[in-house]
């Protein structure tokens, strides 16, 4: 694992949670340079970016996080903000919609959180912050690509966009795992992915409930 954080103080508290849960941190970043550099040498199971990071501190970390994916995609990414930029979120995404990951700063203080949101994209889910996908949801939408899906399969599409397994999502709203499978079916049915990976429907999916 490498963590990239400009500010010393937060880059500790991450590297700290993540020894708590018993990860291996090889290196650190202050910058998206030098990861990319820690990258290369280490190839690492996943990289802790933020997204604002040095010389301008506006769009570093995603641009190193696309770099990353195109070089080295066996390594998963998650991004860091400390605000709420579902635009952010949606360009990550929409350029490299597996194993990676965007959260908000305040979430990652749970070390759970991190450690699983890690995880998921390891293994190459895609994991979007509940804040952000909750400011997703609630916008109006004009010509929506979802208006067929029922309230329910909205709501389960929200939970896959939060990186959710279907038997996660079954715990969450007290349902039966076939039950989401089948609203899974329903939902892939009706947004055309049918064809395709279960995975990679999964990822497309989420994309289509981001640009709606």
């Amino acid at each position: 694992m490498i963590v990239a954080e400009d500010l010393l103080l937060t880059r500790e508290g991450i590297v700290h949670l993540l020894a708590d849960a018993d990860v291996e941190v090889v290196a650190q970043a202050a910058d998206a340079t030098r990861l990319l550099d820690l990258v290369a040498e280490h190839r690492p199971d996943a990289v802790v970016v933020d997204i604002r990071m040095p010389p301008t501190h506006t769009d570093e970390g995603i641009v190193a996080a696309g770099r990353i994916r195109d070089a080295h995609p066996e390594t998963g990414v998650l991004v860091l903000s400390q605000y709420v930029e579902s635009g952010w979120a949606l360009r990550l995404v929409e350029e490299h919609p597996e194993g990676v990951g965007y959260l908000l700063k305040d979430r990652v203080m749970d070390g759970a959180i991190i450690v699983d949101a890690l995880r998921r994209v390891i293994e190459g889910e895609t994991v979007i912050d509940p804040t952000i996908v909750a400011r997703l949801l609630g916008r109006r939408r004009r010509d929506d690509p979802l208006a067929t899906l029922t309230e329910r399969e909205r709501e389960v599409l929200a939970l896959v966009a939060e990186g959710l397994s279907n038997r996660a999502i079954a715990a969450r709203l007290v349902l039966a795992e076939r039950t989401v499978e089948t609203h899974m079916s329903a939902i892939f049915g009706k947004l055309g992915l049918e064809g395709s990976p279960d995975q990679h429907k999964r990822v497309l999916a989420v994309l289509t409930w981001l640009r709606a």
